[in-house]
C-alpha cells in the first residue's frame, strides 16, 4: 500500500519555517490608537469652542433682552427698543457665525494635517515591514533550501 503524506505536519513545518512577527500588528494597533486619540482631541476641542461661542451668544442675547423688556414711558420707545434688539441680534449672529466658521476651518485644517501625517507614518511603517518581511523570507528560503 502507498503511504499517504501527512499534510498537517507538512504545513506545520512550512509555517514554522516562515515565522510570523506580531510586533508589526502591535505597532499598527498602537499607531491606530494614537491617531484615534488625536482625532478625538480635535473633535473635543471643537466642541468646547462651539459651546463657548454658544454660551457667549446666549448671555449677550439675554443681556440685550433685558433692555428690551424694561417698561417705557412712550409707545415709540418700545419700537425703538425692538429695533435696537433686532439690529444687535443681526450683528451678533454675523459675529458668532464667523466664529463657528473659524472653528470649522481649524478642525478641517487639523484633520488634513493628521491625515497627511498618518499617511506618511503608515507609508514608512509599511515600507519597514515589507523590508523586514523580505529579509526574513530570504533567510527562511536560504535555510529551507540549504537542508
Amino acid at each position: 500500500m502507498a503511504k499517504t503524506n501527512d499534510y498537517t505536519k507538512m504545513f506545520k513545518d512550512m509555517m514554522g519555517a516562515f515565522p510570523m512577527d506580531m510586533s508589526g500588528m502591535e505597532e499598527a494597533f498602537k499607531s491606530q490608537a494614537a491617531l484615534g486619540e488625536k482625532f478625538s482631541k480635535v473633535a473635543l476641542d471643537a466642541a468646547s469652542q462651539s459651546i463657548e461661542i454658544s454660551t457667549k451668544w446666549t448671555k449677550d442675547t439675554l443681556g440685550k433682552m433685558g433692555d428690551m423688556t424694561t417698561a417705557k414711558a412712550d409707545a415709540a420707545d418700545y419700537s425703538k427698543a425692538m429695533t435696537d434688539f433686532a439690529s444687535a441680534q443681526a450683528e451678533m449672529a454675523a459675529e458668532n457665525l464667523a466664529a463657528f466658521a473659524e472653528v470649522a476651518k481649524k478642525v478641517q485644517m487639523d484633520t488634513v494635517d493628521l491625515m497627511l501625517a498618518a499617511g506618511k507614518d503608515m507609508g514608512a511603517e509599511a515600507s519597514a515591514a515589507m523590508q523586514k518581511a523580505s529579509d526574513e523570507m530570504t533567510k527562511a528560503t536560504k535555510k529551507a533550501t540549504s537542508k
